[in-house]
């Protein structure tokens, strides 16, 4: 047989031999064993059968029915080796939002020529709630007006940087407070409230509030100067463009050369001498009445040019904005205090920030709001939020200090369900008599976050 024919048919036979194995597991199998049957399910019952074993102590009788089992489940279990996996993976426990706090607090801002702020306290519980309220005013600004049971507070250059108020809220009831401060011309003030605990050092809610001024009219406004305007530019220069004109004119028609009549035979005669050698003509400077036209015609082309492209590129600068490197994730925003700002996924807002007196090591305690802007839960760390010091350093987030000053709550261990909202203090330890100058809150590490310019 030739070894071709050989190759053919043993391959034949390969072939033949993986088509019965493949064909095994599709044949009727045997009944199983009663010690290895997987135990019924609720929605089939077995049927009895003739000698079944009797449970043991091994296998105790089911006091009721196990529960029913995935479809894709079908695999029976056997001993010493691992359960299969199941078909549908577990999904992921969502975050839980944090409890409503039993104190609310609003704050709004009246449409009047001075500053004033309306403050909301309304407790939803059903029994009685002590709160102390703070109010923090704007820089550079003093009370005027301030509504039974309230109370500035002065620093110690006696400056008055925030006003109290200690109640006692019954049970389903709204408080309202007020309070007007001085003005500024054309400025925008924002001043956040919170209401803490009786201590003072929990916040339950917190909210902000900013009084803009009242547009100046189109008569009180501020007229730009003349050269500002397009048409005063174009009319001067137009002038002096005239000027220059008229000068180079004049001077060359004072240049012009004039026919000189001369006659040897008498009056009356005119004809062209001959020709004499003369002096070789000099080359005469430009006069001054060219050069000074020319002079202020480009020197004020020049000034001009400059000056309108100030006036229009100027008022499009925006000096605020401070942009970000591309590495980080969204856009970093800037503010101050009561502020809301908005990074790649939360929105910070810092109300207030008191530290302890002294020179050496102490605590200082933000009470920041962060709600969470996304669909999905978010998770941030303590290590990210920083406080920048007047010599340029920073420190982060003391998390011991603040676990305690949240009640011994790790605000960090578990992260911010979809769409939540909470108020909590944040506390640095910082070194030396001078306060923190900004803060740096982000959510992620790749986050651009916000900064909070502190007065």
């Amino acid at each position: 047989m030739p070894a071709s024919t050989r190759h053919h048919k043993a391959l034949a036979v390969f072939v033949h031999c993986l088509g019965i194995l493949a064909a095994v597991p599709a044949l009727p199998t045997a009944a199983p064993d009663p010690a290895t049957a997987r135990q019924p399910t609720a929605t089939q019952p077995p049927a009895p059968q003739a000698g079944t074993r009797p449970f043991t102590a091994r296998q105790p009788a089911p006091t009721h029915p196990p529960a029913a089992e995935p479809a894709a489940a079908t695999a029976t279990a056997v001993p010493g080796r691992p359960s299969a996996p199941p078909a549908v993976p577990t999904p992921t426990r969502a975050a839980v939002p944090p409890p409503k706090p039993p104190v609310t607090l609003r704050v709004a801002s009246e449409s009047t020529p001075a500053p004033r702020y309306r403050i909301q306290v309304r407790n939803d519980g059903n029994r009685p709630v002590s709160t102390t309220v703070r109010q923090e005013l704007p820089p550079g600004t003093a009370p005027t007006s301030i509504t039974d049971g309230g109370r500035a507070v002065r620093t110690a250059g006696n400056d008055v940087t925030e006003v109290t108020w200690r109640l006692r809220l019954p049970a389903r009831s709204t408080t309202t407070l007020g309070t007007a401060v001085t003005a500024t011309p054309g400025r925008s003030l924002t001043a956040p409230a919170c209401a803490f605990a009786v201590d003072g050092s929990r916040p339950y809610d917190c909210a902000t509030a900013t009084w803009r001024a009242v547009p100046v009219t189109g008569q009180e406004a501020e007229k730009p100067p003349a050269w500002r305007h397009p048409t005063a530019l174009l009319a001067g220069l137009g002038g002096v463009a005239v000027l220059a004109v008229g000068g180079l004119w004049t001077w060359r028609r004072r240049r012009r050369p004039r026919a000189v009549a001369l006659s040897d035979d008498g009056p009356g005669t005119v004809y062209p001498r001959p020709a004499t050698p003369g002096a070789v003509a000099r080359k005469r400077k430009p006069s001054t009445w060219l050069l000074v036209p020319v002079a202020a015609v480009v020197l004020t082309g020049t000034v001009g040019t400059a000056a309108w492209t100030a006036t229009r590129t100027v008022p499009d600068v925006d000096t605020d904005s401070r942009p970000t490197s591309g590495a980080w994730k969204g856009t970093g925003a800037y503010g101050g205090v009561g502020d809301p700002l908005r990074e790649a996924a939360f929105e910070f807002t810092v109300y207030r920030v008191a530290c302890e007196p002294g020179r050496g090591a102490r605590q200082c305690a933000a009470t920041v709001g962060v709600r969470n802007l996304t669909p999905e839960q978010q998770t941030w760390h303590g290590r990210l939020q920083r406080a920048y010091l007047a010599d340029g350093n920073f420190v982060s987030t003391d998390e011991q200090a603040t676990r305690r000053a949240n009640q011994g709550r790790d605000v960090f261990a578990k992260p911010m369900a979809a769409g939540s909202r909470m108020v909590l203090p944040l506390v640095f330890t910082v070194h030396g008599r001078e306060p923190p100058t900004q803060l740096e809150l982000r959510s992620g590490v790749f986050s651009a976050g916000v900064r909070v310019d502190l007065p």
